[in-house]
């Protein structure tokens, strides 16, 4: 979460969310269609609008609970789950500003949160975003002067009561070219990670998958799914998840849900 005032279409290190899936609405075929298949054209609508329906069930993905991501504040660290074993632990830096959920606070979200969009995919390493678009500048770690979101965004919803507002205050897990400030809490409000961690997470997490804040230490991981297991989940305007690719452009079609709506924060 940035400590910047932003325009309502996001600003500072952000990057804009790139094409989500476009649904191809059938057209006014006017010239091409024959006296009698004109009588049909009234019953155009209401296909397009099942076809809308049924393509926006099928974009949720199941979620694998036998995963999780699990990030602890107090070790600044960040454990991925399988099956209830540690395939991979990486050093974080969540807010340097203290946990919570409120809207104009620059802190960390704690409970159950799960990844709805993925952003920056084949970017390369200290890619610099702004609005979730890739600028084409690439910076070195510990860069003098700079702080920008590098490398990839991985895009956080929350679950619960105490997280609902992680979604439209730019929760990310994301890449910074701070590296030398990873272990201890620096963010504002989302989990930063080093280029090359954060590129090999985006690769191991699937859309969907469960992320978990705690504030004490890295459970065992084989205990880890068991011992708190996750939420409800019920469905959200975010779940249009989507996989976006470094230096796309959103369509102008799906501006308004995903950048307006999200209230361009994050860092």
């Amino acid at each position: 979460m940035s400590r910047f005032l932003h325009s309502p279409l996001g600003g500072r290190n952000l990057m804009s969310a790139v094409p989500a899936l476009r649904l191809q609405f059938l057209r006014d075929k006017t010239r091409i269609l024959s006296k009698k298949t004109r009588v049909f054209r009234p019953s155009l609508p209401v296909l397009a609008l099942f076809v809308c329906l049924s393509s926006g069930r099928s974009a949720v993905p199941e979620v694998d609970l036998s995963s999780r991501v699990i990030i602890s504040v107090r070790d600044q660290k960040l454990m991925l789950v399988q099956n209830g074993k540690n395939v991979a632990t990486y050093p974080v830096s969540t807010s340097k500003f203290g946990l919570g959920d409120l809207l104009g606070r620059m802190t960390t979200p704690l409970g159950f949160l799960q990844v709805v969009q993925k952003i920056g995919d084949n970017a390369p390493a200290g890619a610099v975003f702004h609005n979730r678009r890739w600028t084409g500048e690439i910076l070195a770690p510990n860069a003098p002067g700079r702080d920008p979101i590098v490398t990839r965004i991985i895009w956080l919803r929350g679950l619960e009561p105490e997280n609902a507002h992680a979604f439209h205050r730019c929760i990310y897990i994301h890449g910074t070219p701070e590296e030398k400030t990873i272990g201890r809490p620096a963010s504002y409000g989302c989990i930063r990670m080093r280029s090359r961690d954060v590129a090999t997470l985006f690769d191991q997490v699937p859309l969907g998958m469960i992320v978990q804040i705690v504030p004490d230490r890295l459970p065992a991981a084989k205990n880890a799914l068991t011992n708190a297991p996750v939420p409800s989940l019920n469905p959200s305007p975010e779940d249009k998840l989507i996989l976006v690719r470094g230096g796309e452009k959103l369509p102008a079609g799906s501006a308004r849900k995903t950048v307006i709506a999200s209230g361009g924060r994050g860092a």
